[in-house]
């Protein structure tokens, strides 16, 4: 049986609830990701923000304002626009049902916690990668014949 650990992402780029929109779009742009996850100071997730939160509460000034200029105007703290509560999953859970979970439920990613704390965090892209290197393993037992 094939766990959660075996193909998430550890130590997730994260933010807290008091982090700014701004800060998110800036992560998410920088690291190529498309969710964050919100935890509070002893590292319990309390909220999530997807490319998708970001876009629909930011106009294209916030987005790409320069932070370092941003006036208080500009300001969204995450905690206004975050999903809350956030479906979790353990480390140990089983890949396939946890697969099933995210389709039936069309979630993109669930953060991957331990003793409630976040330790990763699991993404429709890693499926995409399993699927990947299956078929690239289907491809090498069956190789295609030119007739």
């Amino acid at each position: 049986m094939l766990s959660v650990a075996e193909i998430m992402t550890a130590q997730p780029y994260t933010l807290g609830p008091d982090d700014s929109l701004l800060e998110a779009a800036s992560l998410m742009r920088e690291h190529h990701i498309r969710h964050i996850p919100i935890v509070a100071k002893d590292g319990n997730v309390i909220g999530l923000v997807s490319h998708r939160d970001v876009l629909a509460a930011s106009d294209s000034r916030l987005v790409h304002e320069d932070p370092r200029t941003a006036g208080k105007e500009a300001y969204v703290a995450l905690s206004a626009v975050m999903t809350s509560p956030v479906q979790t999953v353990t480390e140990d859970a089983e890949l396939r049902a946890v697969a099933g979970f995210l389709r039936k439920q069309r979630l993109g990613c669930l953060p991957v916690t331990r003793d409630g704390s976040l330790v990763g965090i699991i993404t429709d892209s890693d499926f995409l990668e399993v699927a990947i290197a299956l078929m690239e393993q289907l491809e090498i037992v069956e190789p295609d014949e030119d007739y």
